[in-house]
């Protein structure tokens, strides 16, 4: 029996993708539009369909060699060329050079009459005339309530919405179709979302008297996309899409580390300071000092010749200048030198998104290595915790991709729930300092302690924060019996100590004396002692010598009368002694 081949597996083919060239877009989508297919983009007025269509059809002929032609149905030529002039494009000299064509048709209500078939032959002859003359690879037509405001028959327009996008498809042209929102539909006909292969829904909503747009794709066939929901903004340089969900852990990161301009807060982060690419939260009630520590990390970063950018939503450039030279700091000369600039604006100028899409737009520019936003909370207060958390989340991702040290300060109100206040938007952060408020004594003083410091050792000491003419110092709290000391409980209990040392230098003295005084009486004795012993031992040695000379003499005498006699007597005995010699040591 013949044994079959095993089926070879199926590879997956990736779907053809048109690249929009708009920001985040392309993210979102995989890659770009469907290509040689129509998608959708479809919204209320104001959301913005127009203008991402045209930018669509600019960035594909600049960007991507792609000519493209615009059948517009409510704009003329004028005015389309007038509003996107206002993101920065040159409508006139791409169509001078043949990559787009604008083609305004005219459609009066009162100029069309229903009799007999209906159907879009004529718009098929024109777009068609319009694609082969310039080689169009994209079509946008803007828009299809204008086109079929005047059919009133359901069938024949469903039948007409089909052929129209079914001929778009053989065309072999990627095609972008806007459409008004309806009630209870994407579109006011219900039928443009089916028959597209990708729809795009745009929403142009306000919350808390704060306008923001956002984008949904709604439908894709044949390609994995993002499902959720995503702000937008329209900016001088065209629309931008950030997506939260886009964004990957896949940054690079420094081993370098970079001082924070206050000695004694290096040391309490090993003596080193945080790490170059990092994100620092400085958080803290009002009155603590935190715009005073961020502008200090701003001054050490702008004289090792770093470029800083410094985000302030609470005071103008150049309050905070004075402010800073009242302790000492001179940001003027740092400016002037260009290493330091200030973006000052309100919180509820703009929506999230539009600050956001300004702050990236300064970094951009400006090439920032170190970044400050003071205060962040302010920012957030624009938007729901959620969208503000996202925003913080894009903002880090941004800066931790190019590299780039941020401080962030943060208000909180206070309170035992202080860090837990804080634990959304901390966890973002890779170091986190915290300042309080010290009440006692009838005295307000500031306390810092690093919370977390990823990656580092760092001190976990309490130190006291002052704030003088001459700049930032931190000194060691002192822990009495009811615990940190800190102002002039701190003062009074170092006079306390200072005293008490006093106190014991002053007996350590007096008993110091007292010792040198019995150590004299007691050389003066010993003193006394060895002279007396002196005089009795050389008193010694003098009868010691007279024994020994008598001795000697008596011998040699008894030996002389013994001759004398001629006693018979041994030599031994009557030898002449020696004298004796005592000796007495001293």
């Amino acid at each position: 029996m013949k044994k079959k081949s095993p089926t070879p597996a199926f590879k997956a083919q990736r779907l053809p993708k048109c690249p929009t060239g708009i920001q985040g877009l392309d993210e979102i989508t995989g890659g770009g539009l469907p290509r040689q297919r129509p998608t959708l983009v479809c919204g209320s007025a104001g959301c913005g369909k127009t203008l991402l269509a045209a930018e669509f059809l600019v960035r594909g002929a600049m960007q991507f060699d792609e000519p493209g032609v615009f059948m517009a149905f409510e704009e003329t030529e004028s005015e389309l060329k007038a509003n996107v002039a206002s993101l920065g494009f040159d409508l006139d000299t791409l169509i001078d050079r043949k990559k787009i064509l604008l083609d305004y048709v005219h459609i009066e209500q009162g100029d069309t009459q229903e009799s007999g078939d209906y159907d879009l032959e004529g718009l098929f002859v024109r777009l068609g005339h319009a694609i082969d003359s310039i080689g169009a690879k994209r079509v946008v037509l803007d828009t299809l309530e204008v086109l079929f405001a005047s059919l009133p028959n359901e069938a024949i327009l469903r039948s007409e919405l089909r052929r129209l996008f079914r001929w778009l498809k053989e065309k072999g042209v990627t095609a972008v179709i806007t459409a008004e929102r309806g009630r209870e539909q994407l579109t006011r006909h219900g039928l443009e979302e089916y028959v597209s292969d990708c729809v795009i829904l745009l929403d142009h909503r306000i919350n808390d008297q704060i306008a923001t747009r956002h984008l949904r794709v709604v439908k894709y066939r044949g390609a994995m996309h993002g499902t959720n929901e995503f702000p937008f903004l329209i900016g001088d340089e065209g629309i931008s899409v950030l997506p939260i969900t886009s964004l990957s852990l896949n940054h690079k990161v420094s081993a370098e580390r970079i001082a924070t301009g206050i000695p004694r807060l290096d040391a309490m982060l090993g003596g080193r300071g945080f790490f170059r690419g990092s994100s620092i939260l400085l958080t803290g009630t009002p009155g603590t000092g935190k715009t005073i520590i961020a502008a200090n990390f701003a001054q050490a970063a702008a004289l090792r010749g770093e470029r800083v950018l410094f985000f302030s939503f609470e005071e103008s450039p150049d309050q905070i200048i004075r402010n800073m030279h009242s302790i000492g700091l001179r940001l003027d000369p740092l400016v002037k030198r260009g290493l330091l600039r200030f973006h000052s604006a309100r919180p509820s100028l703009y929506g999230l998104e539009m600050h956001l899409a300004t702050m990236f737009k300064e970094i951009a520019a400006f090439k920032p290595h170190v970044v400050v936003v003071d205060p962040i909370t302010s920012l957030m207060s624009s938007g729901t915790d959620s969208e503000g958390k996202g925003m913080v989340t894009r903002l880090i991702d941004y800066l931790k991709a190019g590299l780039v040290t941020s401080l962030f300060t943060s208000l909180t109100q206070g309170g035992h729930a202080l860090q837990q206040s804080e634990a959304a938007m901390s966890s973002l952060m890779d170091s986190w300092i915290l300042l309080q408020d010290y009440e006692g004594n009838g005295e307000r003083n500031r306390v810092l302690y690093v919370l977390k410091a990823r990656g580092m050792a760092h001190s976990n000491q309490i130190r006291e924060f002052l704030i003088s003419n001459h700049g930032i110092d931190l000194v060691d709290a002192y822990i009495g019996p009811g615990g940190v000391l800190t102002g002039s409980a701190r003062a009074a209990q170092h006079s306390l100590e200072k005293a008490a040392v006093l106190a014991s230098q002053q007996e350590a003295a007096q008993l110091k004396r007292e010792v040198e005084r019995k150590h004299g009486a007691l050389e003066y004795k010993i003193s006394g002692l060895r002279s007396d012993y002196e005089t009795e031992a050389a008193e010694l040695r003098r009868i010691a010598e007279q024994v020994g000379t008598r001795t000697f003499v008596l011998g040699t005498e008894r030996d002389a009368s013994g001759i004398l006699r001629q006693a018979d007597v041994k030599a031994s005995a009557f030898a002449p002694a020696k004298p004796i010699h005592t000796k007495i040591k001293v």
